[in-house]
């Protein structure tokens, strides 16, 4: 008899829903050309008509960028919707297993956050869709904030229930949380995970109209971020200790650079809570304070980055987990800072360098940095695929040996 044919997924970890969130990354990624190169003046953000209009009358290089941009966001948006699925039933099957239970006893129960990370994600990819695929949507779209809302407080729910299982197992009893196995920047998943449901929250603060679901959402995405950044702090202050005992844990090198994706979302949750302040409650906005707060997050993600690409580089992480045969699902956390690096740098030259007149939208040098961030958007495109690959594609069977 054959063997049975399997993947590398077939042996489930939460971390499996990273793939997800790479997916619908990569789909935010898109959408920012639609963002800053299609004119919207009349809502903040592109909707269907405007990209349609756009098509129409602009020339070869719009219309080739818009092409590539919905289809970008369609295929990736397909994939991290299809992805979650197959997550969510995974992880019930998971449930029902001896592994199961011992994730839930050991340091690794912090895993569990990448299912609410991936689910605020879908979340806003989903609005995305929206914006781009459906006629008219903006007609309506002061009725959907309140249930996207709703949606991310169920999110932030069950991100807070799984939370307060982790750290109320670790703290109630001494000696649980094994220290040696924390030398990574994995403990700090839940801090991603409440970021993103941040950023989703502060949504409507920056495309509402109506001060009560403005107020509402600046004040649930307050929340939200400040808990997000108070957990990551203490969690890379302990981690950082451990790695400095014990090494950085060879299989967990890539989440010493969770550190940017949790910048660039706090960050476009600040860009959005400016805006529904500046829009609705008359607050000054400034041009040149939006480029140094952009400049300085992007500078804490060129210091994490780095130190990350050391330690995978002097760990051969890549040779093994990327171009080699080895898997990890912890490699999917490789696609964040690629895709978070290619989202901050579009808004860093927009929002900052444009807003403020330091460089000329369309411009020889806006159009060379904007390519720093195609070129970060080009290996986050190359790191799904390639681990989609990698991760889910059936080895090749094996010839049966016959019996003598």
């Amino acid at each position: 008899m054959s063997d049975v044919l399997r993947r590398p997924a077939d042996s489930y970890s939460p971390l499996y829903f990273l793939a997800s969130l790479g997916a619908g990354g990569v789909a935010v990624s898109f959408f920012m050309y639609l963002m800053f190169w299609v004119p919207h003046p009349d809502q903040p953000v592109p909707v269907f008509e405007d990209i349609l209009a756009a098509f129409s009358t602009g020339g070869p290089a719009m219309q080739a960028g818009i092409a590539l941009a919905v289809a970008g966001i369609a295929v990736f948006g397909f994939l991290n919707v299809k992805s979650l699925i197959w997550n969510l039933g995974a992880l019930s099957r998971f449930k029902q297993t001896e592994g199961y239970a011992r994730l839930r006893a050991s340091n690794a129960e912090s895993t569990l956050l990448a299912m609410p990370l991936a689910l605020a994600m879908t979340i806003n990819v989903g609005f995305i869709l929206g914006l781009v695929f459906v006629p008219g949507l903006w007609s309506v779209v002061e009725y959907l904030f309140p249930l996207a809302m709703i949606a991310f407080l169920l999110v932030g729910v069950l991100a807070f229930r799984l939370i307060a299982d982790f750290l109320g197992r670790v703290l109630s009893e001494g000696g649980i949380f094994d220290v040696t196995a924390n030398n990574s920047f994995a403990q700090l998943l839940p801090a991603f995970a409440l970021s993103m449901i941040a950023v989703g929250f502060a949504a409507p603060a920056a495309m509402s109209v109506t001060p009560v679901t403005v107020g509402t959402s600046l004040v649930l995405s307050t929340f939200f971020g400040v808990a997000a950044t108070v957990y990551a702090v203490i969690a890379a202050i302990t981690a950082f200790n451990s790695m400095l005992h014990y090494g950085t844990a060879r299989e967990a090198g890539p989440t010493l650079m969770v550190v940017v994706p949790i910048m660039t979302v706090l960050g476009i949750m600040l860009l959005r809570q400016d805006h529904g302040l500046t829009g609705t409650f008359a607050a000054q906005d400034n041009g040149g304070e939006t480029m140094v707060m952009l400049a300085r997050l992007l500078s804490v993600q060129v210091v994490f980055l780095g130190l990350g690409m050391l330690v995978l580089l002097r760990q051969r992480y890549f040779d093994d987990f990327v171009i080699g045969t080895k898997t990890s699902p912890g490699s999917y956390a490789l696609v964040c800072p690629a895709v978070a690096l290619s989202v901050m740098m579009h808004f860093f030259v927009n929002k900052g360098l444009v807003d403020a007149a330091v460089v000329d939208k369309f411009s020889l040098a806006y159009w060379v940095l904007t390519a720093v961030a195609l070129g970060f958007q080009a290996i986050a495109v190359a790191l799904v695929l390639r681990l989609n690959r990698q991760h889910f594609a059936r080895a090749p069977q094996v010839a049966a040996v016959p019996a003598e």
